[in-house]
């Protein structure tokens, strides 16, 4: 599939530190670039909760944390963002596996 690139857009990937490598390439690194720094954050909040909590998010659940503590807005706000994480972190590997796939797949 081809698609077209804003003439700026071209350049500024053409001019970048990414090497010699074709745009396709680049445009993959810029991806796995920005996926690690989304992984790397939902991480961070999973071991931040897992310190506050002092358990594992599958734990918080089935220990029904959240009613323990009388639905209080700070424990229901880091319920949805720990919950938000797990899934961004499943999802950010998932797509790290994808990309990583197909480059090996492509011989790259």
């Amino acid at each position: 599939m081809t698609t077209i690139l804003q003439e700026q857009t071209r350049n500024l990937l053409e001019e970048s530190s990414l090497g010699g490598q074709d745009l396709d390439a680049k445009i993959r690194r810029l991806l796995e670039a920005e996926y690690l720094r989304r992984l790397g954050q939902y991480r961070r909040l999973d071991r931040n909760l897992t310190q506050k909590y002092e358990m594992a998010f599958e734990e918080f659940v089935a220990r029904r944390v959240v009613k323990k503590k009388g639905y209080s807005w700070e424990v229901e706000k880091d319920a949805m963002e720990w919950e938000t994480a797990m899934g961004g972190i499943e999802n950010m590997q998932r797509k790290l596996e994808e990309l990583r796939g197909r480059r090996t797949s492509l011989g790259e």
